[in-house]
């Protein structure tokens, strides 16, 4: 990112103040999670609402907190309409968006629409230059999977789930929306006036670089991770007995440690599936890095006087579809958690715990240790923000296709899905506030 682009993403205010406040309430915050006493937590909570004020006060060029809601608030809206729409279209007595025309609609975003969305804009975005600015954001998915596994682990444990719905429990706890979610919200807060991001082309520009990354990296880690435990989940669940041959055995326990490790990778290695790991998305990131690093391939399809543009304005006009066709066929797959199930209130009242109020306060010290340490950016507020919205997310809508790969908890991830994201439109707006009152304090 240049430095007159990055300027154009810069709040302006008295930094110095306002550097000394956000670090004086963020330590606070950090002391206050770590001693885990009441009357840590209450004066953090009372100081707050001080430093709140006097940044307000002090910064009256910059949007107040009302402001920052509502900007907030319109790309939540925006979504739940779609829903609502795809959640109409999906009734019985309309059936335009039946359960056929979900699968072949899906079938479209997930073969054409993704990839053409995330291969253009990565191509786009990325350079050399903005790469080594953003390799933290892998890294830090990385963090939201290992933070949700531990935490769904928990919710698990706690609330005693079946064994066949365990791997779906850890998988909405672990695998948040990286894609889709943020491919709406962000290009809906850019244009809002009161976003603190700087000039809306360039918000916009960079903020679906962002996105695309995020959704590749996420698509890797689902397949690869979530994938597998829901397997193995489901596995178990069917009571299948393997016959298991004795001189085998005897002749296993004789083996060397190194061999048993060497074998047992050769076999875990034969059950993952690379082929859902190189999900057309995941392709298409290969494809944007490609047409982004090397220079006389980005200089022949990028750029207005580019000879090949073409191809660029096509997967453009392509994944301008994604965005539209992902919400109205999440519309339809929600109504079928209408019907209810089985599945008991405390697990749905756990991932949402999980997913709305722990994940994004341990977020908030992970991505303020990455700033305390150099590893993030202090003067790029819009990759903060990312960063932070990572750990705010719902579940990720694959999670569902999973288990009807499996035929195991397809009903129960519904009822999930429908509360979650009803709980969505309002997490996201208050955490969407918080976020982007933080990093515009700071």
């Amino acid at each position: 990112m240049e430095d007159s682009q990055i300027s154009n993403l810069n709040v302006k205010g008295d930094n110095k103040y306002n550097s000394g406040i956000y670090n004086s309430m963020m330590n606070r915050l950090t002391s206050a999670i770590a001693s885990s006493h009441r009357r840590s937590l209450s004066y953090f909570l009372a100081s707050l609402s001080i430093d709140s004020w006097l940044l307000l006060v002090r910064n009256r060029s910059q949007m107040g907190l009302l402001e920052l809601f509502i900007a907030s608030t319109i790309p939540v809206i925006k979504v739940l309409l779609v829903t609502a729409l795809g959640s109409y279209l999906a009734l019985d007595r309309i059936n335009l968006l039946g359960e056929d025309a979900r699968k072949h609609l899906n079938n479209i975003v997930f073969f054409v629409f993704n990839p053409a969305l995330v291969s253009s804009n990565l191509a786009k975005t990325i350079t050399y230059e903005s790469l080594a600015k953003v390799w933290f954001m892998p890294v830090n998915i990385l963090i939201t999977f290992i933070v949700g596994s531990v935490l769904g682990w928990l919710v698990v444990h706690i609330t005693r789930a079946p064994v066949h719905l365990r791997g779906l429990v850890i998988g909405c706890c672990a695998a948040g929306n990286l894609g889709n979610m943020l491919l709406i919200i962000i290009p809906a807060v850019c244009k809002e006036k009161g976003s603190p991001f700087g000039a809306p082309d360039v918000c916009h520009t960079y903020g679906m670089g962002y996105a695309a990354l995020s959704m590749a990296v996420g698509a890797i880690y689902l397949w690869s991770y979530v994938y597998n435990i829901v397997r193995i989940s489901s596995s178990k669940s069917s009571k299948e007995v393997e016959i298991i041959d004795p001189s085998q055995s005897s002749t296993e326990s004789s083996m060397p440690l190194l061999e048993k490790i060497r074998q047992y990778a050769g076999s875990l290695a034969k059950k993952i599936n690379v082929k859902r790991l190189l999900a057309p998305s995941t392709t298409g990131a290969i494809a944007g890095f490609v047409v982004g690093l090397i220079p006389l391939v980005r200089r022949s399809i990028i750029g207005d006087a580019a000879p090949l543009r073409v191809i660029q304005d096509t997967a453009l006009l392509l994944g301008d579809g994604a965005i539209p066709a992902v919400t109205l066929i999440m519309g339809g797959n929600l109504l079928k958690g209408l019907t209810g199930s089985g599945i008991q209130k405390s697990v749905i009242v756990g991932i949402i715990v999980v997913r709305y109020i722990l994940s994004p306060v341990i977020g908030i010290g992970v991505v303020k240790l990455a700033l305390k340490s150099g590893l993030v950016e202090n003067n790029n507020p819009l990759y903060q923000f990312v960063l932070l919205l990572q750990f705010a997310l719902p579940p990720a809508m694959n999670i569902g296709t999973i288990t009807q790969l499996f035929g195991a908890g397809e009903s129960e991830c519904s009822v999930i899905m429908l509360w979650a994201y009803a709980m969505a439109s309002l997490a996201l707006t208050l955490w969407s506030t918080f976020f982007m009152w933080l990093v515009s304090a700071y």
